[in-house]
């Protein structure tokens, strides 16, 4: 019968009761020091487990949006007076502040939600095997920007409500929403060089269409810092712009944005386009569509609180749609490993790249 030699047993971990090894001291300050490689080297999340983490913070930032235009439409902004607490006293809304308390705090909460959503996208892009080092740098760039978001949040309560920095609360929100989706169409994606599918004429007129639609998102945001709904029941002063002159100019270039979108798809007919540029194209449509009803009943019934927050709903989708068909013009397939399908290369590539 072969011995076993004692001094080898102290290297080894004792498995506890449920199978799963002790953590050793050396484990603890790893995890300390860097906690993502930590995960990184003991997980390989599935690439649909990746996708839908990527997928959290877009439906956060809409969730976002709807709630801070639920304090805005409800003339909650200033519910909480103050910031970084909820008054000067308390941390949390407190019942002598009734309704309005509720709702501000509500959703200063909820931006520990998209935090918690952003931090997840980064864990996973971080732990998938092999490494892509575009996805985290992605999640960061979300994570800086929830948190300097969150600092003007705070200044927008600060000074009263200005509308110049609730604008600028809802563009950062907007930029936001940018980089969410386009990690989430980059955990779909491979890291080779981008492929075009369409030709370069058909690209400029989508970029085209895209800064088109990044200036009818700007005028929105005056549209609102002129409009009645200022926030809070107190007197907030609005831009100093003429409201029906800024709102025409915004519907004329939702206008712009739907023939830009119609004549796009009618290109992409015409060269014969693959399905995924045209799926993109009709989808955005459709939104432009709903979203115009909803600006011009919104228009002609005197700005209703449901009908304000739809739009800002729909102005989430339009600019997710907007996006989306861009990067449906160019494809970049996985990379494979010869030999091995796809679903095994994912199921392998952790022993072939290692931790990083």
């Amino acid at each position: 019968m072969p011995r076993t030699d004692p001094r080898e047993s102290v290297h080894k971990r004792a498995p506890t009761m449920d199978g799963v090894p002790n953590v050793t001291r050396a484990d603890a300050v790893a995890a300390v020091r860097n906690p993502l490689a930590f995960i990184a080297a003991r997980w390989t999340p599935h690439p649909r487990t990746v996708q839908r983490a990527a997928l959290a913070p877009i439906v956060m930032s809409v969730i976002i949006v709807v709630t801070g235009g639920a304090v805005r439409l409800t003339g909650s902004g200033l519910g909480c007076p103050t910031w970084p607490k909820c008054t000067d006293d308390s941390l949390t809304t407190t019942s002598e502040m009734g309704f309005h308390g509720i709702i501000e705090f509500g959703n200063r909460m909820l931006t520990y939600v998209l935090c918690a959503a952003v931090g997840w996208a980064i864990i996973a892009a971080r732990s998938q095997k092999p490494y892509r080092r575009s996805l985290t740098l992605l999640g960061w760039a979300q994570f800086w920007v929830v948190m300097s978001n969150a600092v003007l949040g705070g200044i927008v309560v600060l000074v009263g409500l200005n509308p110049y920095t609730v604008a600028a609360h809802f563009v950062a929100t907007t930029a936001l929403l940018t980089l969410a989706t386009l990690m989430w169409q980059r955990t779909r994606e491979g890291d080779t060089a981008p492929r075009p599918l369409v030709g370069k004429s058909v690209q400029q007129l989508v970029w085209v269409m895209v800064v088109v639609s990044a200036l009818l998102v700007v005028v929105g945001t005056v549209v609102t810092g002129a409009g009645p709904h200022a926030g809070d029941s107190s007197d907030v002063p609005r831009m100093p712009v003429d409201w029906e002159m800024i709102s025409k100019a915004h519907a004329v270039l939702a206008w712009i944005v739907v023939t830009l979108t119609f004549a796009l798809w009618f290109v992409l007919k015409a060269v014969d386009a693959p399905k995924g540029p045209l799926a993109r194209t009709r989808d955005l449509f459709l939104v432009l569509l709903a979203q115009g009803a909803i600006g011009y009943v919104q228009y002609f019934t005197d700005l209703p609180e449901v009908l304000v927050g739809l739009h800002m709903f729909g102005s989430c989708l339009v600019w997710i749609a907007v996006l989306r068909v861009l990067l449906a013009l160019r494809e970049r397939p996985e990379e494979t490993v010869p030999g091995l399908p796809s679903q095994e290369y994912d199921a392998t590539s952790v022993s072939m790249a290692g931790p990083r």
